[in-house]
């Protein structure tokens, strides 16, 4: 067994205009992976693998999160899955995609790259290292108002069934994989979904409140599909051979952020956006509350609560490895939500899996 994402902390830093504000940082990391919360309130330290602090850049993060190791993993034939979690506006998308800025035309600086292009350029290393054969597929999901729709299907997006079976757990029927003869197909598809001119951004979807102006308001589900082929250097028969093929996945799991309606300003159908992002992180936490406890303690996992936790079943208490990415704002007006993305967190290294 393994921890289910041995959770890494990041926190943001204030940003100009909570520094206008007067906002104090009331988050400070004591090294060691160690994060501490001081308050007139509250006084609490908690510890995480790992925790990087305002100054920490996207490399160190990919480097200290573990994520170069999940990519091996994935390229083995195991089912892997990273996902960022956190209040809106506290850093999720930036630490997975980089800025969203950037476009085909107009590319981030190579230091800005998330975790996606990092690890994209991680399995082309791999495949040049381990002299093996990559064929590589993509899958682009986002659920919206509780309705899974596909981002790479032509045409506007519509609503897709979920199903279970016995064999393959939940799934999305007639879910749209498009294969990439390279990574930096992949890289470009991501771009897309970045760009305001494209039709990744469009439709997925986006909006502005008082707290973030790109809030995302739907949970993305972007999966690499990786079957890997070595070529064997002693053929039997003194011609090319190839050993069996291994297929895992690598899936970045983009949550819309945990947001209370009352600083948001949210109204109308951001409100009922908000509800229903609010309701699915809710039972994202619930089913990780109870896979936290031991085994013979535990009970029904309720995965059918929200299609969310339906696509994360295998992710988060299954045959995968889940990385957990807890983003955090160090501002003191965000510390409801800053405490209740640690606790979160701090209930998720107790869960374990069997890959």
């Amino acid at each position: 067994p393994v921890s289910l994402s041995s959770p890494t902390i990041r926190v943001r830093p204030l940003t100009c205009t909570e520094t206008r504000r007067g906002d104090r940082q009331v988050v400070h990391s004591l090294g060691n992976g160690t994060v501490h919360v001081n308050t007139a309130r509250h006084n609490a330290t908690f510890g995480f693998s790992a925790v990087f602090d305002a100054g920490a850049s996207q490399e160190a993060v990919f480097e200290g999160s573990g994520m170069r190791q999940l990519v091996d993993l994935a390229i083995d034939g195991f089912s892997c899955t990273v996902f960022a979690f956190g209040q809106t506006g506290s850093g999720k998308t930036y630490t997975l995609m980089g800025p969203l800025t950037q476009s085909e035309t107009r590319p981030a600086a190579p230091g800005l790259l998330g975790l996606m292009q990092r690890s994209f350029a991680c399995l082309l290393e791999q495949s040049w290292s381990r002299s093996s054969d990559l064929a590589l597929s993509a899958s682009y999901l986002e659920i919206y108002n509780e309705q899974v729709r596909d981002l790479l299907s032509p045409g506007p997006p519509c609503a897709l069934p979920l199903r279970w079976s016995k064999t393959r757990g939940f799934y999305v029927e007639n879910q749209l994989s498009v294969d990439f003869e390279s990574l930096e197909a992949i890289a470009n598809l991501l771009l897309q979904a970045l760009s305001v001119s494209l039709a990744g951004s469009q439709r997925r979807r986006t909006s502005a409140h008082a707290l973030n102006r790109h809030s995302s308001r739907s949970h993305a589900l972007l999966t690499i599909h990786i079957r890997s082929r070595a070529v064997s250097t002693y053929p039997a028969w003194g011609g090319p051979s190839a050993c069996p093929s291994k297929q895992g996945t690598l899936c970045f799991v983009d949550l819309a952020g945990s947001e209370r309606v009352k600083e948001t300003g949210s109204s109308g159908e951001l409100c009922v956006e908000a509800n229903n992002i609010n309701r699915s992180l809710l039972a994202l936490g619930h089913c990780i509350s109870l896979l936290a406890k031991p085994r013979g303690k535990r009970t029904h996992i309720p995965y059918r609560d929200s299609k969310l936790t339906r696509l994360l079943a295998r992710s988060l208490g299954g045959s995968g490895i889940t990385l957990m990415v807890a983003c955090i704002s160090p501002s003191s007006r965000c510390l409801s939500e800053t405490l209740s993305t640690l606790h979160y967190a701090s209930r998720a290294r107790r869960v374990t899996t069997r890959p």
